[in-house]
């Protein structure tokens, strides 16, 4: 095999390798941001129903058999 020839096909391997890293790279940057923006709204989700527990809890003793389900 031609010396050319072989370091040309390992360029073009080193290129094809590189695209497929640059497009595994762009889809875990999209996963990154797609899972912060699920913890943010978990975060809020988190916060409200914090806050809603403090509003609920007036101080006042709580029965769990306050809490049974309805089907109870």
């Amino acid at each position: 095999m031609n010396p050319t020839n072989d370091i040309e096909q390992r360029l073009i391997d080193l290129e094809i390798k590189l695209s497929f890293t640059e497009d595994l790279v762009d889809d875990l940057n999209h996963i990154i941001v797609r899972q912060q923006q699920q913890i943010d709204m978990l975060m809020r989700e988190f916060s409200a129903l914090n806050q809603q527990a403090g509003d609920n809890t007036n101080g006042a003793f709580r029965s769990l058999r306050d809490e049974l389900p309805p089907h109870y």
